[in-house]
């Protein structure tokens, strides 16, 4: 979703959605890799039944990461998609469905954007390469140093795109991977597998959102279903919302900024290509070798609780003394309409609305405002009412004008405050060159004596060459001596021209002249852009909650209208063309890649690309303008190119389709959603049987056999079935010769053109515990707030018992004294101030106040005389004091509440973990309970040992 800041804002404001993943690691013993077994509970004491996988966020960090060396081969690539997919199952644990959903044949209204990702991409990895070889023929002409060149094929990541061979290959390589994992892996025995590739049409979230609404629609589908959808996109967020599923969680990989990066000439860390000088590195240390390596650590993941937000918004968006009854659930849909007019990946974003200014915040409370006015919702199941939009658009458009001139206020203070704090920085910074060595100035009242002098004219030498080479700036030493001195604030950088001065008077009439090149008096236009927006909210609301409207609507412009020109909005759109198709896979091809992209097209098609005499030859030009609109940065600014006129394209194509190949026919056709099971699988005897008669038609899915789940199957042209081996497609990996797994084609249920989703809380669905303190808990409780950690109500939360702190005591070297804790006494558990030392027998008495400033430690007596031997005393007196220590934390803090009813996570989690517990292979595992007058404390949360 095109709001980069989104999920910051929103991690900020709503702290307490993110958890941190507990990631159980695998073994390695003598060579040989244990795997995590995946049967056992979730760590993260959660149990997930579905676990969908947004597989272009996991594709592009494969393929092509930033954080470490990248793959040598496609091969490695795959290996990489892999050992992703292996991690997230780890940690979330599927007990039913894993949908993976790659992105196909995108609507033309996402095409638009894609394009220009894609023609950026390849602009910028040729200004890279131009820009690399001036600096390196700049540092070479000065005699500076710089590796060899290495000549390797670049990894052009627009290969990613439905269509071209390495997505072919892709979909052939999880096809094996998912016949691995459920032939090998015990974790997927029961696991319903579901494979969405590159020639299903449709992008891979909305493509996941598409089956939930069409399974919550089903009579048998359960309706407390746990869903995990891994995304690092911020529209996850908002499809999450939409589903009002209560039990919806999202996983994604932890954003960590400011991460170093190798220079891309040198390879040298701590500074970028442009302030590159070549200098040959100097070793530093025994294993210094190591120090410019790309410094790789595997991402940790964090998950996002819906259910937690849904709290956060209930608190936020609940209004009272309305006119009209309030609907939480409806409310939840408008303040996600809200959010699109802050970005999205269809439509522009207002020029008045910038989420890093609180432009969510300003749009809430003035729809809190407004609503009583309204007289209802925004929204109904994905249906825009216009006439209550136009009274938030015009009390947005009251504001714009001083939204404008504060956002030039808060532009200037910011650049002044920086200015004073890099001039502070400068008027604090130490002398330019410090000498060395005998000639060091020395501390006065030092104890030590400056060095003897020895070879005068040796170390003023030295001196002399190490402060010339202090002093040579980029252009090197002799070159810098005569060049004009700086002004005082030249360390910033160039600001970008703004010719539409939104802060000063006449803002409106400059923004339409620069960017659509019209008079602000032209109204019929700018009704006709007001109207394509509208359309586009429209669109963009039905692509959430019902799917795609028109596979063919696209918003025509680059820029978006002022929030005061939404005038008149009712009539303004009816409905969307019917029956519209998607592209072919090579269609959008043509559409969205560049010129230089050609390479993965065939070589007539290749040709309408750069050919003078094509037709369509202005669709594809070699350079275009990129317009800031007010931004800093290049990657923040808008691509001008020109859009693509679907008409033409295809007039185009037709003279060039007779050239395909079979094998581009086929890579050219749109595909079939792929479902696998295990052959002890209850489904799997029914779609056996299917292969075996050779049916033909499509076959309903029996909902008792598989979850509820329904849905038609239909035969594969080139099944998996069990028992007959599977090849491999990466040579570095085994053919699967005892498969235990089946695939067959999946459709969804078939719905009429004109039914609606409801976008509504299922009958039967359980509400998650709450997670955030009640704002009257202070009314009517006594004891402080426990916050929750992580998805467990009650989890027991660690003490340091009385052998803990002894242990302290002797760790901690007091005679050293210093640490602000050296003359503190400890808590106030030892019997509310008195000790009784265990090893004394209890004849000896500790006193204590918190108010007393001295602390003497108890004698204990000396270490010879402990026995922890033959006998085990030393033993039975440990497990005493643990048990003696539980009874004190239990009666200090309460045992903990038995697990409510109301069908939580923990309740799902508690009794499979009983059932595991119970399960005759598992019963060696609770040897650390048996025995003891003690429960164990929580499982795999701490390491005991």
């Amino acid at each position: 979703m095109g709001v980069p800041a989104f999920f910051r804002w929103l991690s900020r404001k709503y702290a307490s959605i993110v958890v941190h993943c507990v990631e159980e690691k695998g073994k390695e013993c003598k060579g040989v890799r244990i795997p995590v077994d995946t049967t056992k509970p979730n760590p993260n004491e959660v149990e997930f039944d579905n676990l969908y996988l947004d597989m272009n966020g996991i594709i592009h960090p494969c393929t092509h990461p930033e954080d470490k060396p990248a793959p040598k081969n496609e091969d490695e690539m795959m290996v990489s998609i892999f050992e992703y997919i292996d991690r997230l199952f780890n940690i979330v644990r599927p007990r039913r469905v894993l949908y993976m959903a790659i992105d196909g044949v995108a609507p033309r209204a996402k095409m638009n954007q894609q394009r220009s990702r894609r023609f950026r991409a390849s602009k910028e990895g040729v200004e890279l390469v131009e820009e690399k070889d001036r600096i390196r023929e700049e540092i070479l002409g000065r005699g500076g140093y710089l590796p060899p060149d290495e000549i390797k094929e670049r990894f052009d990541s627009n290969c990613i795109t439905p269509g071209t061979e390495f997505m072919d290959n892709l979909a052939q390589c999880l096809r094996y991977y998912v016949a691995d994992r459920l032939s090998n892996d015990p974790g997927w025995k029961n696991v319903t597998v579901f494979l969405s590739d590159a020639s299903v049409p449709g992008e891979g979230e909305h493509k996941i959102m598409d089956y939930i609404r069409r399974q919550r629609a089903q009579p048998n589908h359960d309706p407390n279903t746990h869903h995990c959808l891994c995304g690092a996109d911020a529209d996850l967020i908002m499809l999450g919302l939409a589903t009002h599923e209560p039990n919806f969680t999202i996983i994604r990989e932890e954003f960590k900024p400011n991460k170093p990066r190798p220079c891309a000439l040198c390879g040298q860390m701590g500074h970028e290509i442009k302030d590159c000088q070549g200098t040959a590195r100097e070793k530093q240390g025994q294993h210094d070798e190591f120090a410019d390596s790309m410094p790789v650590s595997e991402q940790e993941f964090i998950f996002i609780r819906l259910c937690v937000l849904r709290e956060y918004l209930a608190r936020e968006l609940t209004m009272d003394s309305l006119p009209f009854p309030f609907d939480f659930e409806r409310s939840i849909d408008d303040w996600v309409f809200m959010c699109f007019f802050v970005g999205n990946d269809f439509l522009p974003h207002l020029p008045s609305l910038e989420i890093r200014e609180g432009a969510i915040d300003r749009l809430v409370n003035i729809y809190k405002d407004v609503v009583h006015k309204t007289g209802g919702y925004l929204t109904e199941n994905g249906y825009v009412n216009l006439e209550r939009v136009e009274l938030i658009m015009q009390a947005v458009g009251v504001a714009e004008d001083n939204i404008f001139k504060k956002r030039k206020e808060d532009d200037e203070g910011f650049k002044r405050r920086m200015k004073e704090k890099r001039k502070r920085m400068k008027d604090q910074r130490g002398p330019a060159y410090m000498t060395t060595g005998q000639f060091a100035p020395q501390a006065l009242g030092r104890r030590g004596r400056p060095e003897a002098v020895e070879n005068a004219r040796h170390q003023a030498f030295d001196m002399r060459m190490q402060h010339n080479k202090s002093s040579a700036g980029p252009s090197g030493g002799a070159d810098g001596r005569g060049m004009k001195r700086k002004a005082e604030d030249s360390d910033s950088e160039p600001e970008p021209e703004d010719n539409v001065r939104l802060w000063e008077d006449g803002w409106k009439q400059r923004y339409f002249k620069n960017k659509f090149d019209v008079d602000v008096s032209d109204e019929d236009f700018r009704k006709k852009v007001v109207r394509s927006y509208v359309e586009g909210l429209c669109w963009v609301l039905r692509y959430y909650y019902q799917g795609c409207a028109s596979w063919k609507w696209y918003f025509p412009f680059h820029y978006a209208p002022f929030a005061s020109d939404f005038k008149d909005l009712k009539g303004m759109f009816t409905d969307f063309e019917k029956d519209t198709k998607p592209f072919k896979p090579l269609e959008q091809l043509m559409g969205v890649f560049p010129a230089a992209s050609g390479n993965f097209l065939p070589t007539t098609w290749r040709n309408l690309m750069s050919s003078p005499d094509s037709a369509i030859i202005d669709f594809y030009p070699d350079d275009f303008a990129i317009d800031l609109n007010g931004k800093k940065y290049a990657w923040q600014g808008v691509a001008l190119l020109p859009f693509v006129d679907e008409a033409r394209l295809r007039a185009s194509l037709a003279e060039v389709y007779s050239d395909l190949t079979p094998e581009e026919v086929r890579r050219n056709s749109l595909g079939s959603d792929m479902m696998f099971l295990q052959k002890s699988h209850p489904l799997s005897d029914f779609i056996h049987e299917l292969y075996r008669t050779e049916s033909q038609e499509g076959t309903e899915i029996p909902a008792e056999l598989c979850h509820g789940i329904q849905g038609t199957l239909n035969l594969d042209d080139d099944p998996i079935l069990p028992d007959k081996p599977v090849a491999s497609p990466i040579p570095t990996l085994r053919d699967i010769t005892q498969n235990h797994a089946i695939g067959v084609k999946f459709k969804d249920p078939h719905f009429a053109s004109d039914f609606v989703f409801k976008a509504v809380l299922l009958p039967g669905a359980k509400m998650p515990n709450k997670v955030l303190k009640p704002g009257d808990w202070e009314k009517g409780n006594r004891e402080p707030w426990r916050p929750q950690l992580g998805f467990n109500q009650h989890r027991q939360q660690a003490h340091l018992d009385q052998s803990g702190f002894r242990a302290l005591g002797h760790s901690v070297n007091r005679s050293r004294g210093g640490g602000q804790y050296s003359n503190a006494p400890p808590p106030n558990m030892y019997q509310r101030g008195n000790y009784r030392s265990a090893r004394s027998g209890g004849h000896e008495t500790f006193q204590h106040s918190r108010n007393s400033s001295s602390f003497q430690q108890p004698q204990y007596p000396p270490r010879e005389q402990q026995s922890y031997g033959r006998g085990g005393h030393g033993w039975n007196r440990a497990a005493q004091s643990q048990q003696s220590a539980y009874q004190q934390n239990a009666s200090r803090g309460g045992a903990p509440p038995a697990a409510s009813s109301g069908g939580g996570y923990q309740q799902q989690f508690d009794s499979r973990r009983e059932e595991w517990r119970d399960h005759p292979n598992n019963r060696g595992h609770q040897g650390y309970s048996s025995g003891r007058g003690y429960p164990a404390p929580p499982a795999r949360r701490y390491n005991w040992n």
